[in-house]
């Protein structure tokens, strides 16, 4: 019958919590968090608001 009371002598080659969180891949919110990403959509919706605003307002 073997020895069940001695630890194992080889160290633990499981990955921790931490590097497979560092393995996955980045989605879409990481994408919206880049800066020139949000000026780009930032200048987008300011011409869509003032086209429609002069479509609602002066015509």
């Amino acid at each position: 019958m073997p020895d069940t009371t001695r630890l194992d002598t080889q160290p633990d080659t499981r990955q921790s919590e931490t590097a497979r969180a560092q393995c996955e891949p980045r989605g879409c919110l990481f994408a919206l968090s880049q800066p020139p990403l949000m000026i780009f959509l930032a200048v987008i919706g300011c011409l869509l608001l003032m086209a429609s605003l002069h479509d609602l307002l002066l015509l």
